[in-house]
């Protein structure tokens, strides 16, 4: 339980709103919603052609690119199942998802027209999601909402901190092992998006999770603004209808399962024509510094 003391509020002032708003409607962090329902339209359309489709088995990970412009899926091919997203630049991986700006830039959890941004010293939409068939299903009774940026992937490490246990097919794990082909290692693992979990705040602002509500056929999807490097985990939770720390547990595994991986290219050229390519921020300042900073 918490400690702290309850702080005073008046009532009768108006809720506090959004920390960072936007200057004007022409904002990056508003996507603009004529050119995305124009890309969103191109699936009816039949305006996609898929490139690329591969399965991630349970308990594991699996990396891939995605070219700008194009869009991938992310679907639950059997039934429930909470994953794990990261994503870099392809061609520098220095710039990656930064998790805590996206939650302070969009939301706590994310939708269609939200956008996840990348890290300083670059700070630029790396993607932006257009499709979510769970989107309509809003807050839960607990306040609990779906594709959370709150919490982070599981790893071994606080496993073995708080059951003493040491499983290797943490989401942290999956991922670690999914980049090795592609020159990064476990350093390159960070904050994730945990695409078709249900998670948020309880009384005391601790963390919860929910079983995932997503059915068979439900699906994630994101437009590409840059060329992506794209990681995905399967959790050893399954769809967190019997979490714990005991993953070895056939209860645990019986949860678990597969999820497919679609990338498309737009053949429509006209979705695109008003789009261009996401710039980083364009700072050119020094951080105060006037002079060199390494002396003899």
């Amino acid at each position: 339980m918490s400690s702290q003391t309850p702080i005073k509020t008046n009532y009768n002032l108006p809720k506090p709103t959004a920390a960072y708003l936007p200057s004007d409607k022409n904002s990056p962090l508003y996507a603009n919603r004529e050119l995305y329902d124009g890309i969103i339209k191109t699936d009816k359309n039949g305006e996609r052609e898929l490139v690329e489709k591969f399965i991630i088995p349970i308990r594991s990970g699996k990396a891939w690119k995605v070219p700008k412009g194009y869009i991938c899926r992310i679907i639950t091919i059997e039934g429930p199942q909470v994953a794990d997203l990261n994503i870099w630049n392809f061609n520098n991986p220095r710039e990656r998802m930064w998790a805590a700006r996206t939650r302070q830039l969009q939301s706590a959890h994310v939708s269609i027209y939200d956008r996840l941004w990348s890290n300083l010293p670059y700070l630029r939409p790396l993607c932006t999601i257009i499709g979510d068939s769970l989107q309509s299903r809003g807050q839960d009774e607990w306040g609990g909402r779906l594709h959370d940026l709150l919490g982070t992937r599981c790893d071994p490490y606080v496993d073995t901190l708080l059951s003493g246990d040491s499983i290797d097919f943490h989401c942290h794990s999956n991922l670690t092992r999914s980049i090795l082909p592609y020159g990064l290692n476990e350093f390159d693992v960070h904050d994730v998006l945990n695409v078709f979990q249900l998670t948020g705040l309880n009384e005391n602002d601790q963390y919860f999770m929910e079983s995932c509500p997503a059915k068979k056929g439900d699906y994630f999807e994101f437009f590409a603004e840059t060329d992506l490097l794209c990681a995905l985990s399967t959790c050893p939770g399954g769809d967190l209808s019997t979490w714990g720390w005991s993953e070895n547990d056939d209860d645990m595994i019986a949860c678990c399962r597969p999820l497919g991986i679609e990338v498309y290219k737009i053949t429509n050229e006209k979705a695109l024509e008003n789009w261009s390519e996401s710039k980083p921020v364009n700072y050119k300042g020094l951080h105060g510094l006037k002079e060199p900073v390494f002396k003899k």
